[in-house]
């Protein structure tokens, strides 16, 4: 018996549908990101219940950063690679301890839904190497070449 999950999305690509905020957004989100990003842990708005964050001295560091790269995959790494690395690197080279990150998709209609998987598990693999986790998130689908790259 195959342990893939299997592919509850009714096509191989991102359709704007998945970008209305409905089912098909919510079966996205699910099939997509959360299966990957420990469930349990995510919510819309990341609220960490952390007693570290109560340490007299301590301070907070939060950062965002974005990337643009075209072609999304290359030798070495593709885009989720990059856009973890580069901000716990972000955090890093401040001082800060990285512990939690934010992600926001811009994601093209037409996509296809492996290379969507291809770099959320990128991410997610670059995340537990950096020891960091990825707790909240945002989705968009806009119209095919309105998204950069």
């Amino acid at each position: 018996m195959s342990t893939e999950r299997p592919i509850l999305l009714s096509k191989d690509v991102i359709t704007m549908s998945h970008g209305s905020g409905g089912k098909a957004t919510r079966k996205l989100i699910e099939d997509i990101f959360t299966s990957v990003f420990q469930p349990d842990g995510m919510e819309d708005q990341a609220r960490i219940h952390n007693p570290t964050l109560h340490i007299p001295g301590v301070q907070l560091a939060l950062t965002t950063d974005s990337y643009v790269v075209d072609p999304v995959e290359f030798p070495g790494g593709d885009m989720g690679k990059l856009a973890v690395c580069g901000t716990v690197n972000d955090l890093a080279v401040g001082g800060a301890q990285p512990l939690w990150l934010s992600a926001a998709f811009i994601i093209e209609e037409g996509c296809e839904i492996a290379l969507l998987r291809r770099i959320v598990a990128s991410m997610f693999e670059e995340a537990c190497q950096a020891r960091v986790r990825i707790v909240t998130g945002d989705t968009k689908v806009v119209d095919k070449g309105a998204a950069d790259k």
